[in-house]
């Protein structure tokens, strides 16, 4: 009988499913949408089990689509954003902000309520930091723990279990505790080379009640990504799913990680290729034999994403948000949105193919942006200076309230994110970690214009694979290692995997690009410059 696998990926928005065939043939996907609670305060809550609900509803769609017998499903990975869910006893769900919406678990990834904590935790000059790049982030789990600790300690007191989300997800799956040697090394200082968490580290930020319980509500035992959890879904889980009892679950990976699986080793050699996850943010992924310590980049971390391999991540906290939010600064963003809608385009896509009408070809597009210049940090910079309080610079805007005066404002704004990108590749190469292609993954960097900007701005060649899920794919070879299809992750990356299209960069806009990305240079540095000056005043 035919086997297959089902990979499993929770965004910052939506649940989507994915059916494969052993091979990495996607046969269809599912999706579901997921809410959100936010504030101007930088709050950002979800709950588990609307999450749940949204996976479960899109794995049954998508077993129903491909039209498979659910019992020739062999294995099932799941991905999802590195959010921390917070459980009770039992299956209690607990508030992490208001006490009135127990329901809303989850901190989000982007959540910044701990921006405190992490400052204060980076001025103790920890060992643990030289793992993440030398600065802990407000999107790491640490500073979100103390946050909950000093300010909801009832929340923090009756917890059970403190997850990442793709923990969660195995856990409700499997009833497995187990941790993802990626989620609790990339964003809870687990120190996988060594297997061990620092006690040290815990008693001195001040959740050492951590350590004295042995690390049982964080993970007491850590495996790594793709090892089969439990039993295998249990029956409560089989019902939800739409599946058999007993189908071999992975332990999981924070989502980039899982786009970066699933691409990395379709050319080859893992280590020369970035994995660039263009998503509402963005992340890079490098992978090295030996561990490259990098200034502002996370990591090195060890068997995070490809087991007995280092993992280097960077990148935007912004990427499509970035862009979403240049876009509705521009006064022509309601009269645009009408004409993608009547085109039947989403408004970046319609914005790319005007550029594209307007200037003849993807490199010349850039001459559109002639009189625009953009560094879109507009949620801070999250590589090669780890700095959270960075925000965007937009330059050249005038009077112009067209169409096409937005189009070349997108298309700056492709560039900037270009630039930032080149800015941390040649910052990882200074420090052991150089690569020679980029595989890009992710809806945001779907479209030719894109991808041909990205080649240029870097300089390197931009490889897409033939999956459009890159990510959905990454988990699905994950299920396909916990059920025995293939020996290990290793094995399976290039196996599932192929190259599809590869954009090089256009050797006519050199000279300008790199005009361009050296004003790109100037306008962040002044930036940080003027922030450090007026906030220096008492």
């Amino acid at each position: 009988m035919e086997r297959y696998l089902i990979g499993i990926d929770v965004g910052t928005g939506s649940a989507r499913a994915g059916v494969f065939d052993t091979a990495g043939k996607l046969l269809v996907t599912a999706k579901r949408p997921i809410g959100m609670h936010r504030d101007d305060g930088g709050v950002a809550e979800q709950s588990s089990e609307q999450i749940w609900e949204a996976v479960t509803a899109a794995t049954r769609e998508s077993v129903a689509e491909a039209g498979i017998d659910p019992a020739a499903v062999a294995g099932i990975g799941f991905d999802a954003t590195c959010s921390l869910v917070v459980r009770g006893p039992g299956d209690e769900t607990l508030p992490v902000g208001d006490p009135a919406h127990p329901e809303r678990d989850v901190i989000v990834w982007m959540d910044h309520r701990a921006l405190g904590q992490a400052e204060r935790i980076n001025a103790g000059d920890h060992a643990v930091l030289r793992y993440v790049g030398g600065r802990i982030s407000p999107e790491m789990e640490t500073p979100k723990l103390l946050w909950l600790r000093e300010n909801r300690p009832e929340i923090y007191a009756r917890a059970a279990h403190f997850f990442d989300l793709t923990d969660f997800l195995t856990w409700k799956a499997t009833g497995a505790t187990e941790r993802s040697a990626c989620t609790v090394t990339c964003k809870w200082t687990y120190l996988a080379h060594e297997g061990r968490w620092d006690a040290d580290y815990f008693r001195a930020i001040g959740l050492g009640d951590l350590a004295d319980e042995g690390f049982a509500r964080i993970g007491a035992r850590v495996v790594d990504p793709g090892t089969p959890l439990g039993q295998g879904l249990t029956p409560a889980a089989a019902g939800a799913l739409g599946l058999r009892p007993g189908v071999a679950v992975a332990a999981g990976l924070i989502d980039a990680h899982a786009g970066g699986v699933g691409t990395v080793a379709a050319g080859g050699d893992p280590t020369r290729c970035l994995g660039y996850v263009f998503g509402t943010s963005s992340c890079t992924m490098t992978t090295t034999e030996e561990p490259a310590f990098v200034p502002g980049v996370w990591g090195p971390y060890y068997s995070a994403m490809v087991p007995g391999a280092w993992l280097n991540e960077g990148g935007q906290s912004a990427a499509g948000a970035a862009i979403d939010q240049l876009t509705r600064l521009h006064p022509a963003a309601a009269e645009t949105e009408a004409l993608a809608r009547a085109a039947g385009k989403s408004l970046p896509g319609w914005l790319a193919d005007r550029a594209l009408e307007l200037a003849g070809s993807a490199s010349a597009a850039v001459r559109l942006a002639d009189d625009y210049h953009v560094v879109p940090e507009f949620l801070g910079n999250r590589a090669p200076f780890a700095d959270p309080h960075a925000r965007a610079v937009i330059m050249g805007q005038g009077l112009e309230s067209g169409p096409d005066s937005l189009v070349a404002l997108y298309v700056a704004g492709i560039c900037g994110l270009g630039y930032g990108l080149r800015q941390i590749i040649e910052t990882q190469a200074e420090h052991g970690a150089p690569v020679a292609t980029i595989s890009v993954s992710g809806g945001a960097g779907a479209h030719p214009l894109t991808r041909q900007l990205l080649a240029d701005a870097t300089g390197l060649p931009v490889e897409i694979t033939e999956c459009a899920e890159p990510v959905l794919l990454g988990s699905a070879m994950l299920g396909a290692v916990a059920a025995g299809v293939h020996p290990s992750l290793r094995a399976a990356m290039p196996a599932m995997s192929r190259v599809a299209t590869r954009c090089a960069p256009d050797p006519a806009t050199r000279a300008l690009q790199d005009a361009r990305h050296a004003a790109f240079l100037a306008l962040q540095r002044a930036a940080r410059e003027i922030r450090a000056s007026i906030g220096g005043i008492s």
